[in-house]
Order: structure tokens, then C-alpha cells, then sequence
């Protein structure tokens, strides 16, 4: 059976050069990166060495970057700190972020009583910039968390407008860049936020592995105690190979950036041109989008929401979920939610996400298969 693989929103195949990477590291640098003798301190160089690599590219200094298992550890862990440490009393996001957000948020307010604000959500998945300053122009203590490219839709958040809004009002800004880092150039030393997080298994590294920047002079207390590695905050035995092929995964996705970017868009395009053609009365869920994401409400009458999933996997075609149409769930994503008419709702949402792996031969199947559904 025909494999498809179109859910790289959701997680990427990891590039060869990345396995050869930590392959190499685990074979070659398996010590201790806290040990004093010669082997500890070659592991302990791999860390630095990928910590200046992932710091050149997002131009920052590389003390700024520390590593964690992923980026919902990195956000609840920056969110936390901000509210015990920093004294934020007010928490500004919006109700389409994922749900590491969205949770963390959640149980913040439960513990410390902290006022939480929605930003509203247009209907092309965009935000209300007029809200958000109207928002900001109080006196308590702020943080705004918003994510800079929603995961669902792909629809891109002007981070660099938020910014300004945030320093002018004396804010602090933790975005979310799970879906952009590797994909779009990111320049912090031009971009006005304070936290961000990243996760390697989006870039075609390896799953289990992530980091946070946070702005120099912030000081945030350890996350996990036990040790002084990553400054003190994150106490534990660094996973050194992972780190590694993290650092190659970003180097090699903005090395390959431009021609992937546009391969990626190319083929984007020619997978929503199809499917128009295909079904006449399709629609794009959001605008302004990343050019890897793509997010569609099919012509389809409800009772094929609940399947449409499942019979796309026993064609060999992984995508995801952009509504109800997960097998066995009734319950709309929260994304689309905020965006949709009710009676778009009900209907089958498909997100369906690229990389350079894919080909226009997997989108024709792909439309073939839904013709046939």
C-alpha cells in the first residue's frame, strides 16, 4: 500500500544527516558532560558547540539559549517563573494557542488568582490588534503570550507588532515559534520578545528536545532542581546526541531554507489548486498562512466527519484533524471554533501539512482517495 505522509505540522521525518550526527555523538561522546576528565569536557563541547550553532542562526547570544525536553516544558516552565518570580498578575493569549499555552494558562489562574484576557480571534484566524492595545493599556503587571504561526491553520501572527505594543506598555512577550523556527528567518536581536520556544522534531530533528530563549537580564528560577547544568535552571544529565542532532536540524533547515521554502509553497499550491478542482465549493481556513500548512473545509455532509480520517489511513494517507473529524470524536477543534460558522463546522476540516519529502505525485493520491470518499 501507497504510504503518504502529510502531517509534518504534527512531527517530520528526521533528515539523514541528523541521524549520522547523533549517531556519531553517541558512539564518540558518551560522557558525562558534567564530568571534569577529558571525555566529559569533549560531551560537555558538543553542548556549547550546538548552543552557539542554534544562537548564530536566531542571532542571539548563545547564553540566552537553554535547552529542555520540549517546547511545553520550556512554556510552562517561563510562564510559571513570570508569574511566581517576575510578579505578572495578568496573562493576555488568545484562545486559538495550543493547548501547552492554553493549560498552563489555565491552571496559573487556578493556583495564584491571575486575571486572564482573550484577544480576539477574526474570522480569517487573525488577531485583533485594536483589542490587544486596548488590553494593554493598564497599569498591572503583563505578560502576553501569543503563538507567531498557529499549528492548525498555519495563519501567521504579526510577532513583530506585538512586540512594540508589549515594550510600550512594559510587557512582557513569550511567542510560541513551535511551527516557524526553521522555516522563516528569525532575527532576535531585531525582534522585540522576551521568551521563545522550540521544538527540534518540527525541523526534522529528533523528538524528545527542545529550547527557550530567554532575553539577557531576565533571570527565571529553575524548573528542576539537582544540578547546575543549563545556568542552574535545568537541573539533569543533558541528553548530548539529541541536543546535537537538534543543532544539525536547525543548521541544515536554514542552510536549505530558501529552496525548501519555495518547493514547499509550490506544492502547497498545486495541492489546494486540485482540490478546488476537485470540489468546487472548498474553503481555506484562514489567510495570511505559513506556506507548509494548509487547512480546508471539505464539501462533505456530516456523517462522513467522523470517518473521513480513517478511511484516508487505510489508503495509507496521514493527515490530521482540522474539525470533528477524528474517528470516534464529536468535539470541533478549538482553532477552528473560533473561527467558523456552525455549519462549517460540522463539516470534515482537513489540515494537511508539507514538507520537501513530498512529491505532486502523493497530492494527486491524496485527492484521488477524497474524490472517492
Amino acid at each position: 500500500m501507497q504510504k503518504v505522509y502529510l502531517d509534518n505540522a504534527a512531527t517530520t521525518p528526521i533528515r539523514q544527516e541528523v541521524i549520522d550526527e547523533m549517531v556519531n555523538v553517541m558512539q564518540t561522546d558518551f560522557g558525562n558532560p558534567s564530568s571534569t576528565h577529558s571525555i566529559g569536557r569533549s560531551a560537555k563541547a558538543v553542548i556549547e558547540t550546538s548552543r552557539k550553532t542554534i544562537a548564530k542562526y536566531l542571532h542571539c547570544n548563545a547564553q540566552e539559549i537553554i535547552f529542555t525536553s520540549s517546547a511545553t516544558e520550556a512554556t510552562n516552565w517561563i510562564l510559571r517563573s513570570s508569574v511566581k518570580d517576575f510578579g505578572v498578575k495578568r496573562i493576555i493569549t488568545s484562545k486559538v494557542e495550543h493547548h501547552a499555552t492554553l493549560y498552563t494558562v489555565q491552571a496559573l489562574q487556578t493556583e495564584f488568582g491571575i486575571t486572564v484576557e482573550f484577544v480576539k480571534v477574526l474570522q480569517d484566524g487573525s488577531l485583533d490588534y485594536e483589542q490587544l492595545t486596548d488590553l494593554l493599556s493598564t497599569e498591572v503587571k503583563t505578560l502576553v503570550t501569543l503563538m507567531h504561526v498557529n499549528n492548525e491553520t498555519g495563519v501567521i501572527h504579526d510577532i513583530v507588532k506585538i512586540g512594540l505594543l508589549c515594550q510600550q506598555n512594559k510587557a512582557l512577550f513569550h511567542c510560541d515559534t513551535v511551527q516557524s523556527i526553521g522555516k522563516t528567518e528569525l532575527d532576535l536581536q531585531q525582534l522585540p520578545v522576551d521568551f521563545l520556544v522550540a521544538a527540534a522534531h518540527k525541523f526534522h530533528g529528533p523528538k524528545g528536545i527542545g529550547f527557550a530563549f530567554v532575553r539577557k537580564n531576565l533571570v527565571l528560577q529553575p524548573m528542576l532542581f539537582g544540578g547546575e547544568q543549563e545556568k542552574g535552571w535545568r537541573a539533569g544529565t543533558e541528553s548530548v546526541h539529541q541536543i546535537a542532532g537538534m543543532a544539525k536540524a536547525l543548521q541544515l533547515s536554514y542552510d536549505h531554507l530558501e529552496t525548501e521554502r519555495n518547493y514547499i509553497a509550490n506544492l502547497k499550491q498545486y495541492c489546494f489548486d486540485e482540490l478546488q478542482l476537485a470540489f468546487p465549493t472548498l474553503k481555506q481556513n484562514g489567510k495570511n498562512t505559513l506556506y507548509n500548512i494548509l487547512n480546508v473545509v471539505l464539501p462533505l455532509s456530516p456523517e462522513k466527519t467522523t470517518m473521513i480520517l480513517f478511511n484516508l489511513d487505510m489508503k495509507g494517507i496521514a493527515v490530521s484533524r482540522g474539525s470533528a473529524c477524528q474517528s470516534g470524536s464529536i468535539k470541533p477543534s478549538h482553532v477552528l471554533a473560533e473561527m467558523l460558522s456552525d455549519e462549517d463546522l460540522l463539516k470534515p476540516s482537513l489540515r494537511i501539512s508539507f514538507s520537501h519529502y513530498n512529491t505532486k505525485a502523493e497530492i494527486d493520491y491524496l485527492v484521488k482517495v477524497l474524490k472517492e470518499i
